[in-house]
């Protein structure tokens, strides 16, 4: 699904919840690949997207090296739009960390409360579609989008009684 620079989404995909998988003998949540081409597929999506993994990792074991190669990633591709999903409990980490960089494209990231493997509890559908909306219509910059909203990077927490991302101000 890929034409040219301007008009495709770049999709970097660094595991979280939204695309772990449930192991239904030992109730352990995991890692096996990521769902993003069956979501496209699903949600007959016609963009233009290059959908990439990064890692898989959960958030909360995300490292400073892991984040470099987001920001890398961000900085190199030709893209000026890209989607990133990720863990909810370091999001606003990263976001800080990729907006101390100054890139010129506009980047948002979005995750998942319930895994998408989860069906149709899961919030990881509709918060790709959100992310993927807002990718092509808001000014370069760092977003987040959870719950059908965007924030600014630096405008954000969530909100972990009610598991839902809110503005700071």
């Amino acid at each position: 699904m890929k034409m040219n620079q301007q008009s495709t989404i770049q999709i970097y995909v660094t595991g979280g919840t939204f695309d772990k998988d449930y192991n239904f003998i030992t109730g352990e949540l995991y890692f096996k690949d990521s769902h993003l081409s069956e979501m496209f597929d699903r949600g007959r999506s016609t963009l233009d997207v290059d959908v990439k993994t990064l890692m898989m990792v959960d958030s909360l074991e995300m490292t400073d090296d892991d984040r470099q190669i987001i920001i890398h990633n961000c900085k190199s591709c030709r893209s000026d739009k890209i989607v990133i999903t990720h863990g909810t409990d370091t999001m606003v980490e990263t976001a800080s960390k990729i907006a101390a960089n100054n890139i010129e494209k506009t980047i948002v990231l979005t995750g998942a409360m319930i895994p998408y493997a989860f069906g149709t509890s899961s919030d990881g559908f509709f918060n790709l579609g959100s992310a993927l909306a807002f990718a092509q219509v808001l000014p370069p910059g760092v977003y987040i989008s959870m719950n059908g909203k965007y924030y600014v990077w630096d405008n954000v927490q969530k909100n972990r009684e009610t598991g839902f991302f809110q503005s700071i101000n």
